[in-house]
């Protein structure tokens, strides 16, 4: 299994970005992504998941009506639209996956973020 996230970079507040997680080696249409973050200091939290078929979503409170997670399952891909960043959305921002076929949690490689003028 990998996941390998892109997208991640240096932005002024109030900025965009659209972060892409590519996944091979598993089923990817029958399992729910997430994605998560971490920020020097802190513990890793989650900021969104989306259901195997994309139907379904869930949002940190930190990040609701700013991002949106997606997929596309004939891409193989999972991606976070990051609107109206903030100095406090920098983290390094990981791709998640809990195969139910391996029955194990799969991490991305990460990717940063940082949010600063």
């Amino acid at each position: 299994v990998q996941l390998v996230e892109s997208g991640g970079g240096l932005v002024q507040p109030g900025g965009s970005l659209r972060l892409s997680c590519a996944a091979s080696g598993f089923t990817f249409s029958s399992d729910a992504m997430s994605w998560y973050r971490q920020a020097p200091g802190k513990e890793r939290e989650l900021v969104a998941a989306v259901d195997s078929a994309g139907l379904t979503t869930n949002y940190a409170d930190s990040v609701k009506g700013r991002f949106t997670i997606s997929r596309d399952n004939a891409k193989n891909t999972v991606y976070l639209q990051m609107n109206s960043l903030k100095p406090e959305d920098t983290a390094v921002y990981y791709c998640h996956v809990y195969s139910t076929w391996y029955a194990r949690v799969y991490w991305g490689q990460g990717t940063q973020v940082t949010v600063s003028s």
